[in-house]
């Protein structure tokens, strides 16, 4: 059977997140409706496997996914058909034929996202669920010098939200940049690493707030890895702000 890859982005603002879940509208299984159907329903359910999961109100302009037809259609027809079939808030970008070991999550070696923060004083009613919000004083200088100490390989045991199933909570972060976006009254940020941990950026991401917000000192994230106790960080960073940006291979 042929194997797809897909690059998907999809507005989560409406959807449970990725994951298939009972009840629940699903990135996933608004994906594998349209595969099926596609496939004219065949007797066994085709799967569509994701990069990862993303939670309830994330969203992602990069998502990539794989499924295997019973019959081989052109990519681009496959995208196209897709997309006349997909709901508005999920777009394809991009089918490729791949070989039958690729897998979307395994195969993956790089993952890129993207956090947008608004800094108004109010919350903005065509920002709300695409930003995150904060409105207490900040010092951005000493969220820059903290954000340096993220990159490389640790322990994340700390910034991992209680309910996650990997068996190691090692992660190597590759980069973590910050920019000021004051024509937007926004603050980016931006995550690379091999992989990331359940709430593992809304995390690192409300650590650095409570840097700039001075509730912690500004060489704190040292001493959450060395603690390796989740209890020490409380606060996690909205939903609505994350983005998965790419999924390199």
């Amino acid at each position: 059977m042929p194997r797809y890859k897909a690059t998907i982005a999809y507005d989560g603002t409406d959807f449970y997140g990725w994951q298939v879940q009972p009840n629940k509208r699903t990135v996933q299984a608004e994906m594998e409706l349209v595969v099926n159907k596609m496939a004219k329903n065949p007797t066994e359910h085709i799967r569509v496997q994701g990069s990862g999961r993303t939670d309830a109100r994330v969203h992602a302009k990069g998502q990539v996914a794989h499924f295997d037809l019973p019959f081989d259609i052109p990519a681009e027809a496959v995208r196209k058909g897709l997309s006349t079939m997909l709901p508005y808030d999920i777009g394809i970008k991009k089918v490729e034929k791949v070989s039958e070991d690729f897998h979307a999550q395994y195969s993956a070696h790089d993952k890129t996202y993207f956090y947008r923060f608004s800094t108004t004083e109010f919350i903005d009613p065509f920002k709300r669920n695409y930003t995150g919000h904060w409105h207490r004083r900040l010092k951005p200088e000493l969220m820059q010098q903290a954000i340096g100490d993220y990159v490389g390989e640790h322990d994340w045991l700390s910034f991992v939200a209680s309910g996650f199933q990997q068996k190691t909570t090692v992660r190597t972060v590759y980069s973590a940049k910050m920019w000021l976006k004051p024509e937007e009254d926004e603050i980016w940020f931006e995550f690379s690493g091999n992989g990331f941990l359940y709430n593992q950026i809304r995390i690192m991401v409300g650590v650095l707030l409570e840097i700039g917000n001075g509730v912690r000192p500004v060489d704190d994230i040292q001493r959450l890895f060395a603690v390796k106790d989740r209890q020490q960080v409380q606060f996690t960073a909205p939903a609505q702000g994350l983005y998965l940006m790419d999924v390199k291979y």
